[in-house]
């Protein structure tokens, strides 16, 4: 039973070519002291689905690039059946490019291609619950001791001249030392020079 081409309830009319091309990601890893290389399978690539056609008449021109010009500036994941999806897993695709041509010598009439992609859905965000509140407080506690201590050094005080206390000390041994002066003299004249 030959199913009708559609993308989504919008019906693909004028088909006249349509292929799906599958392939896998692989990496190539070169070995030291391996004969060959070795090959990383990465998964699938998502598949591609290339829909060529023509449509005769203003009216049914009209129709079809509203149609599908309306789901391709959607950008949103749409239904696509048809025969070559026959044992895939294809549910739903998006449009990746829309290409419109009018041909010189046939004025009714234009060509399109459309290339539409199978569409994964993307994984689910990580939960944010795994992160352990403890590191967080952990955390902040750590900067708060930071702070404290960067607090602490502009508090320290402006220590001045620190020759300002010896000076002081110095005036006492000079107010001790007073009188020593007119002894000294005394004593170089009982004993000599």
């Amino acid at each position: 039973m030959k199913i009708k081409p559609m993308l989504g309830s919008f019906a693909l009319e004028g088909i006249e070519y349509i292929e799906s091309s599958e392939s896998r990601a692989l990496v190539e890893h070169r070995v030291p002291g391996l004969a060959g290389n070795y090959f990383q399978d990465m998964g699938t690539v998502p598949n591609a689905i290339v829909i060529a056609g023509t449509k005769h008449g203003d009216e049914a021109r009209d129709t079809f690039l509203n149609g599908i010009r309306e789901i391709f500036n959607k950008g949103e994941p749409t239904t696509f059946v048809a025969d070559i999806n026959t044992a895939t897993d294809i549910t739903e695709v998006i449009i990746e490019d829309l290409e419109v041509v009018e041909v010189s010598g046939s004025p009714d009439s234009f060509r399109y291609l459309i290339k539409l992609r199978k569409y994964v859905k993307p994984p689910e965000p990580p939960a944010t619950n795994l992160l352990n509140a403890g590191i967080l407080e952990d955390a902040m506690n750590l900067v708060d001791t930071a702070m404290n201590a960067i607090d602490a050094l502009s508090s320290i005080p402006n220590f001045g001249d620190p020759t300002q206390p010896l000076r002081q000390a110095l005036d006492g041994i000079k107010a001790a030392t007073t009188g020593l002066d007119t002894i000294v003299t005394d004593l170089r004249n009982l004993f000599g020079p």
